[in-house]
């Protein structure tokens, strides 16, 4: 799984924050994708690497624009009782 973290500027509300997440849904197969407008952040949780140039294209086209992009390998934290 990757991480991809978006710091985005723009996003003034909750409106704004559902407009980007359905610009990369709409361009990408994720697992997961949130904003917040207060952070002026979006992460993105996928399968595989995304392609940073159609990244940057898709909200760029909804308005917004993209001041950094930063992917890293995520695992799911797994919870236990046992503290294994």
């Amino acid at each position: 799984m990757t991480k991809t973290v978006l710091e985005i500027e723009g996003m003034a509300c909750g409106m704004c924050e559902a407009h980007v997440n359905d610009e990369v849904r709409k361009v990408f197969s994720v697992k997961r994708v949130s904003s917040s407008h207060s952070r002026g952040r979006t992460e993105i949780l996928s399968e595989a690497p995304l392609d940073e140039r159609k990244l940057r294209e898709a909200i760029d086209a909804a308005g917004y624009k993209v001041l950094s992009v930063k992917t890293e390998s995520y695992e799911k934290k797994s919870f236990s009782l046992f503290g294994r």
